[in-house]
């Protein structure tokens, strides 16, 4: 699942908790000032007409809120498979310290990995949409915008960037694009 969205699916529903708690604590609001001032009218107390009290409203939407957001606090890494991405830079940042471990002639001469060279010089943005391409050259740009987690937008423009840099180059198949890296990268990898 899309991080983003299951987010803003989650802050919706709690917004219209908040909303919907609101109008009905504001309408309890009114209906007991107008008791109050039929009774004044009147000249007796009609406190024990009216109908709940608004502050009930409040706190019950306040809790149903609380609960909702930090319920899914509690189960948002488990909903959206973020440690997934954490695994994958974990073993990205263990795979470069053992290559620093087992051969230190490696680290001190640049060409011998220059791909990954040129990832760890990259943004983390860039990383993410190159990483892929790498590790399946032909990618679809709908495939890319999945394993990343960004919108289409974004995704879009970071291949357009990378590809003005002569990092990656794209082929129409249809309405969308298969994105494959460039010749040197490619070339680099090997």
């Amino acid at each position: 699942m899309n991080r983003r969205r299951v987010d803003t699916g989650v802050g919706g529903l709690v917004a219209a908790v908040l909303i919907v708690g609101g109008v009905l604590g504001w309408q309890a609001y009114q209906q007991q000032q107008a008791f109050e001032e039929m009774g004044s009218m009147m000249g007796t107390s009609m406190g024990a007409v009216h109908g709940t009290n608004p502050l009930w409203y409040v706190l019950g939407t306040l809790l149903v809120s609380a609960v909702i957001g930090g319920g899914y606090l509690v189960v948002r890494d488990d909903l959206t498979g973020t440690d997934r991405i954490d695994r994958s830079q974990d073993e990205r940042a263990n795979r470069t310290s053992s290559e620093v471990t087992e051969s230190p002639e490696e680290v001190t001469n640049p060409e011998s990995q220059p791909h990954a060279r040129v990832l760890d010089l990259l943004p983390d943005d860039e990383r993410r949409v190159l990483e892929p391409v790498i590790s399946s050259p032909g990618i679809t740009q709908i495939e890319l915008r999945d394993r990343s987690g960004f919108s289409k937008s974004k995704v879009s423009q970071t291949v357009s960037g990378l590809e003005k840099r002569g990092l990656l180059y794209r082929e129409r198949q249809g309405r969308t694009y298969r994105i494959y890296p460039s010749d040197d990268l490619q070339q680099s990898q090997r």
